[in-house]
């Protein structure tokens, strides 16, 4: 088997899988009872909080943990009152754009032909009515990192404006970093945002698991009330296994991610030359502002889904754009931000890397794909 979609989902670390193991049948205390067993256990959960605060430079305080990054998403938009004004890119994952859509007036921000934002057009949809930003740090379908510190200043800007201007229309910078975490450094100092999403299932954590990061000046409200957990924001028995691994994963990722960011742009290089003679190739993105482990491709006049399948008859699997877009039949917002048209879309893959691809992957992933593509251009020829 080549796995070649770590962007839809990243295998489980080993490590990460045993740290959790103790907590579904020796360690299985409810962490709000008073005995000693559950406040060693309620330890524990605070410990991994403050694991994974500590990767983005906060503390586990600032930290809602929930069930991955849908949830988060959200969570945050939980501050935006019906009716006020939302901006977000034209590259959001599904549950920014249907959270927008239910504010009821939100703007979507351009990008250029590799995905990347307009910041002119940012800033000239940035009014003294926005109340509510969200923009992802790396686009899931192309890989693209987006200028969120640059963005961040703007938002700066516009908040001294109003403070000045005694403005009191309230202004909140969301950023979803799921995509890039394990292969980026994700700083809170740096990106400057007021709300950023985490998800342990992108850095070889388990699924049904994320974050919240929360600012302090943020107040927001609760999706589901009952017992308080979470700061009250999230209430219900924490999940003890999943965030002890999420915890794990994320420590693990980070201690590896300047090494594993080098393999993998070395693998990019190369994976891409060996793909480059394909007969009207185009690859998208560009390398400065892409994510290492990304390599979405156009093959026009080839249907990507057949192409998919007969991948899969190989053991080679890799996806069109989003995976949650692409189930569901839907054509890619993303692709069709950048400039694509209805052949490109249809012929598009994404093909993502991580930590068990290595040459040999590469290289056999190569030939394969090759084969698969001769062939299908062979069949539409005859």
């Amino acid at each position: 088997m080549i796995y070649l979609d770590y962007a839809a989902a990243t295998p489980l670390s080993d490590k990460a899988l045993k740290a959790m193991l103790p907590y579904f049948n020796e360690e299985f205390f409810n962490p709000s009872a008073a005995y000693l067993p559950a406040v060693n256990v309620r330890r524990a959960y605070e410990k991994a909080k403050d694991d994974i605060a500590h990767v983005i430079g906060a503390k586990g305080a600032d930290l809602v943990m929930t069930s991955g990054a849908t949830e988060s998403i959200n969570l945050a938009f939980s501050l935006v009152p019906q009716g006020a004004e939302v901006l977000i890119s034209a590259t959001e994952h599904p549950s920014v754009l249907e959270n927008a859509k239910r504010a009821g007036n939100y703007k979507i921000i351009k990008v250029d032909q590799n995905g990347r934002i307009d910041i002119e057009d940012f800033r000239a949809k940035l009014s003294p009515n926005t109340q509510f930003i969200s923009i992802c740090l790396v686009s899931s379908e192309l890989g693209t990192i987006q200028p969120i510190s640059d963005l961040a200043r703007i938002v700066e800007e516009e908040r001294q404006r109003r403070a000045f201007a005694n403005e009191q229309t309230p202004l909140y910078f969301h950023t979803d970093a799921s995509q890039g975490l394990g292969l980026m450094e994700v700083k809170l100092n740096r990106l400057g945002v007021d709300l950023l999403t985490l998800n342990a299932a992108k850095v070889y954590g388990p699924k049904g698991v994320g974050a919240l990061y929360v600012g302090h000046n943020v107040r927001l409200k609760p999706l589901n009330v009952g017992g308080g957990q979470e700061m009250g924001l999230r209430s219900g028995t924490e999940n003890v296994p999943a965030v002890i691994a999420f915890a794990t994963a994320i420590t693990e990722a980070e201690k590896h991610l300047n090494g594993e960011r080098k393999r993998l742009q070395e693998l990019k290089r190369k994976f891409r030359q060996s793909l480059e003679d394909l007969s009207n190739i185009k690859f998208l993105g560009k390398d400065k502002v892409q994510l290492v482990s990304f390599l979405p491709i156009v093959l026009p006049g080839l249907d990507a889904e057949r192409l998919i399948y007969a991948l899969e008859d190989k053991e080679v699997y890799v996806s069109t754009g989003a995976a949650c877009a692409a189930s569901k039949g839907v054509k890619s917002p993303t692709l069709q931000a950048i400039g694509l048209n209805d052949t490109e879309i249809a012929g598009s893959l994404r093909i993502t890397m991580g930590k068990h691809t290595d040459d040999q992957a590469v290289i056999n992933a190569s030939k394969i794909i090759h084969d698969v593509i001769n062939a299908e251009i062979e069949r539409l020829g005859n």
